[in-house]
């Protein structure tokens, strides 16, 4: 039956299509979901996903239609990854330009500057909450350990041991090729 209906979609038939469409969404939704860790952001991908397995049903070659549609949903959620990393490298490039530059901003650049003030506290507020409180007080708000220590209640130790394992789930989930 499954390829009565990608035989139908091939050929155009909306309807088939739609069919396919609602029996894979949550898997595709879930694998998805996995690679980019964020829900609006695997939403969109799902719809993507599937405008690029419209455009593509001409090239299926009836060798696993689930395998294949769900290597077109991990490649997208991949290139999408790494499009996001890209302009957070970007943007961490472009605050750092911004630090070192100390002439007075013109509005074009106080704009900028707020957007990719955004994106960082975007990025962040994507950490685990455990790790997000540390990062944001020693790198943004430049607390030293102690300060942040005696506002969390906690040993000084506890967050270096915090800060380097925040470090590590970063370079972990977050490739060079994210921002």
């Amino acid at each position: 039956m499954e390829q009565a209906l990608i035989e139908k979609a091939k050929a155009g038939d909306e309807h088939a299509f739609r069919i396919l469409v609602e029996k894979y969404r949550h898997l595709v939704f879930r694998s998805v979901y996995g690679v980019l860790r964020n829900q609006k952001d695997a939403e969109d991908a799902v719809q993507e996903v599937f405008l690029k397995m419209y455009l593509s049903l001409h090239q299926y070659q009836n060798q696993g239609f689930k395998s294949w549609l769900m290597r077109i949903a991990v490649n997208h959620a991949i290139d999408m990854r790494r499009k996001a990393y890209r302009q957070r490298e970007e943007a961490a490039e472009d605050l750092q330009f911004d630090a070192n530059v100390q002439t007075e901003d013109s509005i074009p650049d106080k704009i900028i500057k707020k957007e990719l003030k955004q994106l960082v506290r975007k990025r962040i507020n994507e950490l685990p909450e455990n790790y997000r409180d540390v990062i944001y007080g020693f790198y943004i708000e430049e607390k030293s350990y102690e300060q942040i220590a005696q506002e969390q209640n906690v040993k000084r130790e506890t967050v270096a041991t915090k800060l380097h394992r925040a470090k590590q789930w970063m370079k972990k989930h977050w490739k060079e090729s994210d921002f």
